[in-house]
Formats: C-alpha cells, sequence, structure tokens
C-alpha cells in the first residue's frame, strides 16, 4: 500500500521539481490492471426474425489475456494497491472490478441469447445498455472489444472496396466512378446485413445513382422471383422530376410507380390505396413524397423490401409528422440520403439515426443524457464516443478529397460587404425602436411571435426597402445590396459567365430578376415554391443549354436542393439563412460533379447590421457539424435576454453607412 501511494503521488512529486525514477512496471503513470474484458461478435452472427444476434462473453484477463478462476479470486480478494500476478506488479481496486465484473455478469445473463448488432454497437462505444447507464468510474476497470466475426465485419464496412460479393454497375446504363461502387458495394453490405445505413456524400456527389445501381443489383440477384417486395423511395415533391429523369436514364428496366398526383391521377392512387399488394406486384420502385407519406395510410400497412429516404435532413425535427410517419413504415432495411446529417444540432443526427438504426443512440430522453455526459468532457475527443458510435452506419465522402472527384475544379467563397442606403438605415432604425418600446409590455408567446418578426422585418429591410414596405418599385439606389449586385453582375457580364442567386424571400425572386436583365441585358428564370413541379425540369434544361440565360434567380427552400445547375460559375446569397447546411446545399447546386469551371460564392452581408452577427452564428454551426461528423438560431434568438437580443439586432450607423469602394 506505501509503495501504491508512493507511485500515485509520483506526478505531484515531479510538479514541485523532483526527479523521480520509477519501475517500468509503471509505465506512463499508469500500472497494468486486471481488466473486466467483455467480447462481442467472436463467433459469426446467429439470425433470428429481428436480425443478427452476437454472441457475448464476460471475464477478467490482465493483457487481453483471460484470468484463471484462481487467479481472478485472488485478485478480487486483494488489498486495494498493487498485487504481484504473473510475475509483476499490477493495480489493484478490488471494489471497482467487483462492481465491473458484477454489472456485466448481470447483462450476460439478460442477453443470454446474444445482443443484436445495434446493442453490440452501444457497448463498444460506452453508451447506455437497455436503458441501463454505464458507470463512468468504472469504465477504467472494463474493455470492451469487437471479437473475430465482428470486428471483420467492421472492417468491410469501414473498407466497402472489400466487399468483391457485389458486383456495381453491371445493369446500369452509366459508368460510376470508383467511390460510387464503394458506396454501391456498402450499401448492398448494410443491407444484406439488415443494417440501416445513411449515405452521407457531399452534395453533388451522386448518392441518386448509387441508390439506383443498388436497387438494380438486387433486383438482379432475386433473378426475377415474385415473392420480392417493392422499395419505397421518399423524396422532396421538387425532386419527382429529377428521380424520374434519372431513372428513365440509367435504369430504364426498373418498373417505377409514381404514387402522386403529378404523375398519375387519382383514380390510380385510390386502387392501389384499396388493394396494395395487388395494385404493387409488378413494382420494384414506389416513388413518394414527404407531404403524401404523411397522409397515404396505406403506405404504413406494407412491408417493404427497403424504404429510402432522400433529403433524409427533412425528418430532422423528431416530432414533425413527416418523421413520426415514416417511422411507422415497415421494413427491413432503411437508407437515409443526406449531405447534411447535421444542421443545426445534434437532436437532428437522432432523429436521422431514430429512422434508419432505431435504439441506436437509444430514446430521446437517454440521447440528450449521453451527450450531456459527452459535453462535460474537456478534451478534444469530447465526441469520440459517439463518432465510434454512428460511424459504421454512415458513409461520407467530400468533393474536396482529391481522391474521391480530382478533376472538381476549386470553389471559392468570399463574403460580400454592403452598406446600406440612408433609407435603409432609417428604416432599421425605426424596426429597433419600435421592438425595443414593445419588448418592455411582451413576454410568452407574444415576445416570441414579436421577436420572429422583426428579424424578419429587419432581414426585409437589409434587401431593399421596398420588400419591407411591400412596394412594387424596387429603386436600386435604395438597397446596398443592388448596388453591390451591380458590380458583380457587371463583371460576370463581362466575362460572359453565368449565375445563380439565391433568396430566401419568394417576393423578392422578380425583383431581382427584372433588376439584372437590365445589368446583363438578357433575360433570365426564376424559380420559387409557386412553380409547377413539371416546370422546374424545363427551367432547369433552359438554363443548362449552351446558349441558356445568363442567370437565374432561385428560392432558396424551392430549389436549393436536387437541381443539377454546373452551367452556373457563380452562386449569390442574397441573404443569409439561418444554418450553413441550407446555404451549402443551394451553393453545390453548380459546385457538383460535371462542373468544368471554378466557382466562386458571393455571400452578401449588410455591415453593422444583424446580417453580420447571423455570418458568425453560421460559422459556428459550421464548427458543430464538422466535429462530429442548442436549437434553430431563429429559436435561440427569442430566448435571449432583451439587452442581448437588441445587441444582436443593433445597427452601428457609421459602419453601415460606409461606402463600398
Amino acid at each position: 500500500r506505501q509503495a501504491y501511494r508512493f507511485f500515485k503521488d509520483v506526478p505531484a512529486m515531479e510538479l514541485a521539481g523532483l526527479v523521480v525514477r520509477v519501475p517500468d512496471c509503471w509505465k506512463a503513470r499508469q500500472p497494468a490492471r486486471p481488466e473486466v474484458n467483455v467480447r462481442i461478435g467472436q463467433k459469426q452472427a446467429n439470425r433470428d426474425e429481428d436480425g443478427s444476434l452476437l454472441d457475448f462473453s464476460v471475464d477478467v484477463a490482465l493483457d487481453g489475456e483471460p484470468l484463471t478462476r484462481e487467479e481472478r479470486n485472488q485478485i478480487l480478494a486483494a488489498t486495494d494497491g498493487l498485487a504481484l500476478l504473473r510475475g509483476k506488479w499490477v493495480e489493484v481496486d478490488a471494489t471497482k472490478l467487483t462492481e465491473a465484473l458484477e454489472q456485466w455478469q448481470r447483462l450476460e445473463q439478460q442477453f443470454a441469447e446474444g445482443v443484436d448488432f445495434l446493442q453490440g454497437m452501444r457497448m463498444l462505444a460506452g453508451a447506455s445498455i437497455d436503458g441501463q447507464e454505464v458507470d463512468a468510474a468504472l469504465s477504467g476497470w472494463t474493455r470492451v472489444t469487437a471479437g473475430d466475426w465482428l470486428g471483420d465485419m467492421l472492417n468491410q464496412i469501414r473498407n466497402p472496396a472489400g466487399v468483391v460479393q457485389c458486383d456495381p454497375g453491371r445493369d446500369l446504363q452509366a459508368t460510376l466512378r470508383p467511390y460510387q461502387e464503394d458506396g454501391v458495394r456498402w450499401l448492398w453490405f448494410m443491407t444484406r446485413m439488415g443494417l440501416g445505413a445513411c449515405l452521407a456524400d457531399d452534395m453533388g456527389l451522386g448518392k441518386t445513382i448509387q441508390v439506383i445501381d443498388l436497387l438494380l443489383t438486387l433486383r438482379r440477384e432475386d433473378g426475377g422471383r415474385d415473392d420480392v417486395r417493392p422499395t419505397l423511395l421518399i423524396v422532396p415533391a421538387s425532386l419527382i422530376g429529377n428521380w424520374k429523369s434519372e431513372f428513365e436514364r440509367f435504369a430504364p428496366t426498373l418498373r417505377v410507380f409514381y404514387a402522386h398526383g403529378s404523375e398519375v391521377d387519382a383514380e390510380q392512387l385510390r386502387r392501389v390505396a384499396e388493394s396494395p399488394e395487388s395494385g404493387l406486384s409488378e413494382c420494384d420502385v414506389v416513388l413518394t413524397t414527404y407531404g403524401l407519406a404523411r397522409r397515404m395510410e396505406w403506405l404504413a400497412k406494407v412491408r417493404w423490401r427497403l424504404v429510402v429516404l432522400d433529403e433524409a435532413q427533412a425528418i430532422k425535427n423528431a416530432s414533425s409528422a413527416q418523421a413520426k410517419a415514416v417511422r411507422r413504415l415497415k421494413t427491413s432495411g432503411r437508407i437515409a440520403l443526406t449531405g447534411t446529417p447535421v444542421e443545426n444540432h445534434l437532436g437532428e443526427l437522432w432523429s436521422l439515426f431514430d429512422f434508419c438504426c432505431p435504439g441506436l443512440l437509444g430514446n430521446a430522453s437517454q440521447f440528450k443524457s449521453f451527450i450531456k455526459r459527452l459535453n462535460r468532457r474537456q478534451d478534444a475527443n469530447a465526441y469520440g464516443s459517439l463518432r465510434q458510435l454512428v460511424r459504421p452506419y454512415i458513409l461520407r465522402r467530400l468533393k474536396t478529397d482529391p481522391n474521391i472527384a480530382p478533376d472538381l475544379p476549386d470553389k471559392t467563397e468570399m463574403r460580400a460587404d454592403c452598406g446600406l442606403a440612408k433609407k435603409q438605415v432609417v428604416l432599421y432604425q425605426h424596426v429597433l425602436d419600435e421592438l425595443r418600446q414593445r419588448l418592455e409590455n411582451s413576454d410568452g408567446m407574444a415576445r416570441r411571435g414579436l421577436v420572429l418578426a422583426s428579424l424578419m422585418q429587419l432581414k426585409q429591410i437589409c434587401n431593399h426597402p421596398s420588400l419591407y414596405l411591400r412596394q412594387d418599385e424596387f429603386a436600386p439606389s435604395d438597397s446596398g445590396k443592388f448596388q453591390r449586385l451591380t458590380q458583380i453582375g457587371e463583371a460576370i457580364a463581362d466575362r460572359q459567365q453565368r449565375a445563380l442567386i439565391f433568396t430566401q424571400f419568394q417576393s423578392m425572386t422578380q425583383p431581382l430578376a427584372d433588376f439584372l436583365a437590365e445589368v446583363f441585358g438578357r433575360q433570365g428564370l426564376v424559380l420559387h415554391g409557386g412553380v409547377p413541379v413539371k416546370k422546374r425540369k424545363e427551367l432547369v434544361n433552359r438554363f443548362q443549354a449552351e446558349d441558356g440565360p445568363p442567370f437565374f434567380v432561385i428560392s432558396v427552400k424551392a430549389g436549393g436542393v436536387g437541381l443539377n445547375l454546373t452551367a452556373a460559375s457563380h452562386v449569390v446569397h442574397f441573404d443569409r439563412w439561418w444554418n450553413p447546411a441550407v446555404e451549402n446545399q443551394a451553393t453545390d447546386r453548380a459546385f457538383r460533379i460535371g462542373q468544368k469551371q471554378n466557382v466562386l460564392v458571393h455571400k452578401f452581408v449588410c455591415r453593422g447590421t444583424l446580417e453580420e452577427r447571423i455570418d458568425r452564428m453560421i460559422q459556428d454551426k459550421q464548427n458543430l457539424a464538422d466535429e462530429v461528423l442548442s436549437d434553430g438560431a431563429e429559436t435561440m434568438l427569442t430566448e435571449m435576454s432583451d439587452d442581448e437580443l437588441l445587441r444582436f439586432v443593433s445597427l452601428d450607423v457609421t459602419r453601415a453607412s460606409a461606402g463600398d469602394d
């Protein structure tokens, strides 16, 4: 015991300036110690109706080698401190070792038939098991490892190029890139294992074509059997045309039923709803939208071979009706496609995985506790266990990786600072004064509504006074952004290049198009939520044509996803959304596979206004998403105190009024 206390005090003595020499047994100030050794998946998994079951064994080991019964009894009966075991001194805490052993032996008895894959992954990551939190004080006396079979499976998941049983691209009417072949192998392997999958490739890397080839591969393996169930594909309404075009181009032999009023009449949908089994008997794929998935109750009565969600961030709000609807769907395989697994906060990651891997992250309250525990850690690898938990189920490749897209040109993002015109300054200050007065007598939901309305008004004023005043005349001289857009637009026109202009306000799209028509000397195109789905494909084709229009004005929510607009080499964000994922998705309409030119991104920010603070907030959110892979920004602002809020939206007249030259 005296020797043990001495060794424990070595760091303090060294800190005091003493030179201390210790035996090799005290390596890196930590001697060897016996541990509870938990091994999962040593043998090939057994399968039951609910999936694979992994064997689960518990023993006490030293340096990975199991102790004999006599050695284990000796250690558990030892006095805390140091004990001689197998010819060397080891650290012993009999109380903690006994508690850890008893905890894992209880779980071993509870899961005598084996643990499923998701439970095994939670054990490896140190998350709670079956609702039981792992005692952090005992984790230092426990080692959880993957057995031989599970280790081999994880290696195949992490290195899909080694999955040789799958033959990607064989039936596809296109040539896959090497990373896309790996993606198909990975999706195939995860599907065959009965595991959920999140294909989170960067936007523009071809998630659609990888899924189409997976469907072709699965159909080929089925060999024309009649008992094979169809796959359900759920997409945003704006992407129906895009998916239809891709199916017709790359997989014309796949039988696709489009369960949407834009493609089939109401009578066909009614017949299928009355008898889904017979109505879909000759279909390989059923495609519908999130909105209809929420309303068509018959979808939840069918057991699907696969359920695939495109732009799966659509279910990021776990309490939304569409998120609840897709979780009710019955299937043995789930695939989520998204370039942005985390947009605002980690709760969105939970919602995504509650669909594709139910139970992996526990229930919502367990996940919150898990994240709180991670947040209390101060080290740089605080989210390491979360990454370990989700990594096997996420495949993410980035366009910026030269091994993925070596022929993709560069993307340069730059902030385009704008001043405020005099009329904008007056209106901005007026809204601020009114907000300050009304905050004194507002609370609860009324205060929340006041804050959100004021934020929207200030953003409208930053764009153009006429947007806020609801006037038809948009004089360029009344807006610093219009003046800056003149400079950028003229430079683009001089080089005979093309641009995408994104705004969050639908009512801003036509004034921008009218203004830019004068700058470019040619008419452009406009896309917003009011444009019919069928017409969107026509607009995209017109813009992509060799002699297409010089600019395309798009509302972010209507056209920020799923469109291929590589004819543009400039992207202008005329106003800023609250999170970076939405902006990145919009930018990647141009910066994607097929782009041959360098892409320049212009992000408009009015100096001295709330737009500067939004810009900083966006960067903070991007850092969170990057680290893993709080509530949304607007909600967060409504929770600020009056003083904090007024500072956030305050106007720095000197900076806002400064010229742009």
